[in-house]
């Protein structure tokens, strides 16, 4: 039986305009048969207004005939065109191609390093790897651990820099809601716009000839170098 719309109005009129059975119309609309006797006897759906599953394609003249004719027959409803357009279609695992295969876990470690807020299960969603590579490329228990380096999954092409974009933006919001929550100070660098720090100095730091705007010779050689030039001058003569 295919699930119908608006299944209590569709009983009322059933009730109200055919002959069926209970049990027929209990099997039609996905009901419980106390739910249609009640509709019968006006205890239940007493406000809601009938609905002609006939006018609205659910079911056919033909099928409510034979319902009518034969108490044991099951009316089968119309299935809409548009019904499969509406379902929710479920995303595919991402494919990975084989040939890049091999870099997946040098874009998990760069995961690992770079943006430890992105869960295990956001890491294999858009790698289409497994949480068990995640946890061996984490604890360095891989069988190539030796050769795996942290490498941008962009650059490997495993990814567009729009979905890594969103994957970390949505890690890093979930991030602060829970600090937030907790009371916790944000201070995960990850999480704050790159600044630029300027350098400060104090007075006492500075050159001691960054105030002077001319220098002598004494500053930069010092008194005792031409002191000494001229005690050797006078012994020379």
């Amino acid at each position: 039986m295919a699930d119908i719309l608006m299944p209590k109005a569709t009983a009322v009129w059933l009730v109200d305009n055919t002959s069926l059975g209970f049990d027929q119309i209990a099997d039609f609309c996905g009901l419980h048969l106390l739910e249609v006797k009640g509709i019968a006897d006006g205890e239940v759906a007493r406000d809601i207004r009938g609905a002609d599953p006939i006018a609205n394609g659910q079911l056919t003249r033909e099928e409510l005939d034979k319902a009518e004719a034969n108490a044991n027959y099951r009316m089968k409803a119309l299935v809409s065109r548009h019904a499969e357009l509406l379902k929710p279609t479920k995303k595919a695992p991402r494919y990975t191609p084989v040939s890049r295969r091999q870099d997946r876990p040098d874009a998990i470690a760069w995961f690992v390093k770079h943006h430890p807020e992105v869960t295990d299960a956001q890491i294999s969603k858009l790698l289409g790897t497994t949480k068990s590579t995640i946890e061996q490329v984490r604890s360095r228990g891989h069988w190539n651990a030796a050769n795996i380096k942290p490498v941008d999954p962009v650059t490997l092409g495993l990814v567009s820099q729009i979905e890594l974009d969103a994957v970390v933006r949505k890690a890093a919001e979930v991030k602060r809601k829970q600090a937030e929550k907790l009371g916790i100070p944000l201070d995960d660098p990850s999480l704050k716009p790159a600044q630029t720090v300027q350098p400060e100095f104090d007075e006492e730091d500075e050159e001691p000839f960054g105030k002077k705007s001319e220098l002598t010779a004494e500053d930069v050689f010092g008194g005792g170098a031409f002191n000494n030039a001229d005690d050797h001058d006078e012994d020379e003569e």
